[in-house]
């Protein structure tokens, strides 16, 4: 691909109006204009708004000041906005308590008192005495830095926690003795995409890229490296473990639980890696190779001495479990453990046993499997939803795990392995009551005819008449399932009359990995039409119709809102795209974002791959006189995954060749990232904010009942 840039030229800023849904002027400044243009493949690409990129620019302060003005003045003005974020901040306010977790002498859990920024970590001793261990909500005035990974040594008596300061993905690790809470030494700093694995009491392992120059929020990073910090010794006397020779996009590093073995992931894109392994009982040991290529995703989750179980879709796109002894631990001698079935599996250990977590249409089903592989019992979930955790030590006598679902706030229950027992550890008091509401799984045809799963959740005796507020959610991507869930702010909507949809969109992990491939790359057209499907099924069987329609999505669902309102701009009356990845033709060029090529493929692979992906690259495909939905563009300024200069060119192109009345705005979180660790505050606000725009935008002048 050959490469042209031209030197940009500012064009003077002027006003242009639109109109509000009740008819008043909405005053936004035009966004300048640049005369950049690259060329791939002999085609001419313009990219007037190249230069909201650069976010170290007063330029783009300035510009990103302007249209929180224009959204935040036109937000004020909903007559129900207040009365949305009072309801959320009551129904948000309960205690929420995390499961415990067992390290030296004391019992450490999560806790929050209901509205607290931040959850704070609190431990118990033995005799029952709670105090806080970490309060979040210390480490800055505003709540806008968050805690990350905490990670306690073999003896519990040192601590290892990381910072994330306005949502940044870099981070900051402090190491402190977990008796006394008093810090240890120096701090590490520019840690990115890392875990933190203790190698007994004398260190850790932890992940980082060299920092980058120019923007440390927006610049790439391509070279992982896995290091070994020693108690006691500068940051800089780290050693590579691995990474220095090998360049790989993302490294990892876990010490397992007997403290034999370092196990190593290496990849270059968010699916398939290597796996290593190294004996740390010998001084010295060479790092062994178990997989030597990017074809499949591998992970050690256990071993018994020499014995290793290895989860891995190998031949096995739904997953399985096989066996293998490290001494000669290559594919080739692989033995199935817990083979394939027909539904894809994920699997955790704790307290001795092994936990088969089956998603069958998207819904969790629980196996319980020991050492042996023997089948112990189905475990009998309390209803239909979602289960998780099921994870703790080997000797652990109880281990615990939550459920949801989108009408049953998250509750965490504790169950006894060797008996089957289960009861209830902590259940939420909601002012909610999930009895009046229901939800449906229905299966759509897709454009090609595949059939797609989708849930539809809203009050009972609901009229099908067309007049529903409704919102579809999707994501459709990266191999990630959309497994039900509970969220105040979906609660709330629900409340006030409005139906929540969710369809398991192909590009996703619902249904493994021929599931995921049918939705990338070239095939990724599929993921768009599964949604857009889906939106006609709502309409087609009357929960809604065009016009009090909304379609939501977040990061590579911010690009499907993208792409699905620039290829059907008449299906919905508002879009909401979060985050989202919306220039396609240069998303690698930014941080970690050449990772996601094996979804996404890039512009520069090929002509074919370059006029495919810009066929439905959001930026790329606004068109003027086009009467697009109400649209409210949502990000981060310090959002360094995807990074915000996506959001703000497509707001700008939005904004400029948009017909009609309908507002299109950007709402733009300062000091915030991707959205980890943003404060229960902002979140709610947020919230608020959305679902006033959105009703706001269908004609609704007071909340529907």
């Amino acid at each position: 691909m050959k490469k042209i840039i031209l030197i940009m030229v500012l064009s003077a800023s002027i006003v242009s109006f639109g109109q509000s849904q009740k008819g008043s002027p909405i005053k936004y400044l035009t966004t300048k204009k640049g005369a950049v243009v690259d060329v791939y493949f002999d085609t001419k690409v313009a990219d007037p708004y190249r230069w909201l990129e650069d976010d170290k620019s007063a330029e783009t302060a300035s510009w990103v000041k302007a249209q929180n003005e224009v959204t935040y003045d036109y937000l004020s003005k909903i007559p129900f906005r207040d009365a949305l974020k009072a309801r959320m901040e009551k129904l948000w306010n309960y205690e929420k308590i995390g499961a415990p977790t067992k390290e030296g002498n004391y019992t450490y859990y999560y806790k929050n008192n209901g509205l607290q920024n931040q959850s704070v970590m609190y431990r118990k001793d033995a005799k029952g005495i709670e105090t806080v261990f970490l309060d979040p909500n210390t480490f800055s005035k505003k709540g806008t830095t968050s805690l990350g990974g905490v990670d306690f040594s073999k003896d519990g008596s040192k601590v290892a926690y990381s910072i994330s300061e306005g949502g940044s993905d870099w981070r900051k690790v402090i190491l402190m003795d977990a008796e006394s809470r008093k810090i240890l030494e120096d701090t590490l700093v520019d840690v990115k995409f890392s875990g933190i694995s203790w190698r007994g009491n004398e260190g850790f392992y932890y992940s980082s890229y060299d920092k980058p120059k120019g923007s440390e929020l927006s610049a790439k990073t391509d070279q992982h490296k896995l290091y070994f910090h020693k108690l006691g010794t500068p940051q800089k006397e780290d050693v590579v473990v691995f990474g220095l020779n090998q360049k790989r996009r993302y490294v990892g590093g876990s010490v397992t639980e007997d403290n034999r073995f370092l196990v190593i992931t290496a990849a270059n894109s968010t699916y398939g890696n290597e796996l290593y392994i190294q004996d740390l009982t010998k001084p010295n040991a060479p790092i062994i190779t178990i997989v030597d290529n990017f074809d499949s995703d591998n992970n050690i989750i256990e071993n018994e001495g020499e014995k290793l179980f290895i989860d891995t879709d190998l031949n096995a796109p739904n997953k399985r479990i096989v066996t293998v002894d490290v001494n000669n631990p290559k594919p080739e001698n692989w033995k199935d453990f817990i083979p394939e079935s027909e539904n894809v599996l994920s699997t955790t250990t704790g307290g001795g046993y092994f936990f088969a977590n089956y998603m069958k249409d998207a819904i969790s089903v629980i196996k319980q499997y020991d050492y042996s592989g023997k089948l112990v019992r189905e475990i009998q979930l309390p209803g239909v939803g979602t289960a998780g955790g099921f994870s703790g030590k080997k000797e652990e006598k109880t281990v615990y795990y939550s459920f949801t679902n989108y009408t049953t706030p998250g509750s965490i229950f504790a169950f006894e392995p060797k008996v089957g027992k289960s009861e209830v550890y902590q259940k939420p008091k909601v002012d909610f009551k999930g009895e009046d509401y229901v939800s449906t799984q229905v299966f759509y045809a897709s454009k090609d005819g595949t059939k797609i799963p989708m849930v539809i959740t809203h009050k009972k005796g609901l009229k099908l008449n067309g007049k529903n507020p409704t919102i579809l959610y999707g994501y459709g991507g990266f191999n990630i399932s959309l497994t039900p869930w509970f969220s105040i702010s979906n609660a709330i909507w629900m409340e006030n009359g409005g139906v929540f949809a969710v369809a398991n969109l192909r590009g996703g992990g619902e249904y493994g990995k021929k599931w995921h491939d049918a939705g990338i790359k070239m095939q990724k057209q599929n993921v768009f039409d599964d949604f857009i499907a889906a939106a006609e099924y709502l309409i087609a069987k009357k929960y809604t119709s065009s016009d009090f329609l909304a379609i939501r999505g977040g990061s590579n669902g911010g690009l499907l809102v993208g792409a699905t309102m620039t290829q059907r701009p008449d299906l919905m009356k508002v879009a909401l795209p979060e985050v989202g990845v919306m220039d396609m033709l240069r998303y690698h060029t930014f941080t970690s974002g050449a990772g996601w090529a094996f979804d996404y493929g890039t512009s520069q692979d090929s002509k074919e791959m370059f006029e495919y992906i810009k066929g439905y690259s959001p930026v790329n495909n606004v068109k003027k006189g086009t009467h697009y939905p109400a649209t409210m563009v949502t990000t981060g300024d310090h959002d360094d995954r995807v990074v915000p200069a996506h959001s703000f060119k497509f707001a700008a192109e939005l904004q400029e060749k948009q017909t009609g009345n309908n507002p299109v705005l950007i709402r733009i979180d300062v000091n915030a990232g991707h959205g980890a660790g943003k404060s229960v505050a902002a979140i709610i606000q947020e919230s608020a904010d959305i679902q006033a725009f959105t009703l706001f935008s269908m004609g609704f002048s007071a909340l529907p009942k």
